[in-house]
């Protein structure tokens, strides 16, 4: 994984300090957070500065939610501030090394609340990974991410593994067993087969179960 990172930075011209930008995209409880801390620590192992961007810090307010009757609904993608996420994208494609930081939000998921400019990146970071659910609808406005990223890369595991990991999630969340499983097999598994449905349009496959491998 190393080496296609310093690959995707080789093709990030001076102009850009040599930067990478990489999409990680999959399902719910695929381990596209995971998988990004364990490149980003890699990285920065091997000398290099890397910063990680999660989409879900575009996640709308659950008060908005509510206003708008989506709560049950939570992670489809029209609830996200899908406009937002690609613009602070766009932002972080055209910093150069002279610009100023960028502040991406982040999704904590104690409020599950997203918390605004909690991310910083810095104009000369290297490497800045990017990771969400959507990065390859072909939808608007999430079709102009191609665009945008350098590579796509899709996260998955085996299913059976992953719908355990999302019990677990909504279960330590604080949600009774009853909504944890409506939400794992409901909402989640419908986000999931919109997602994978787009699988052919990434540029690189990373499958895992405790050690991540591109293959």
């Amino acid at each position: 994984m190393l080496d296609r990172v310093a690959t995707v930075r080789g093709r990030g011209g001076p102009d850009r300090g040599g930067r990478a930008l990489i999409g990680l995209v999959g399902a719910p409880g695929a381990g596209k957070s995971t998988v990004a801390g364990l490149l980003a620590a890699a990285v920065q192992i091997a000398g290099t500065a890397c910063a990680v961007v999660g989409m879900d810090g575009f996640h709308l307010a659950q008060a908005e939610l509510e206003r708008l009757g989506r709560t049950d609904r939570k992670g489809a993608p029209d609830t996200f501030d899908a406009e937002g996420y690609v613009a602070l994208v766009r932002r972080i494609r055209v910093q150069r090394p002279d610009s100023a930081t960028v502040y991406a939000p982040l999704f904590d998921r104690r409020l599950e609340e997203p918390v605004g400019s909690a991310v910083p990146v810095p104009a000369t970071t290297p490497v800045v990974l990017t990771e969400g659910n959507y990065l390859l609808l072909p939808e608007e406005p999430w079709h102009r991410l191609r665009r945008l990223l350098d590579e796509t890369w899709f996260v998955e595991v085996d299913d059976v593994e992953r719908r355990a990991r999302l019990l677990a999630r909504h279960l330590a969340h604080g949600r009774p067993p009853e909504v944890a499983s409506a939400f794992a097999h409901g909402s989640d598994e419908r986000n999931a087969a919109l997602i994978g449905a787009n699988r052919a349009r990434a540029d690189v496959i990373v499958r895992w179960h405790t050690d991540p491998s591109v293959h």
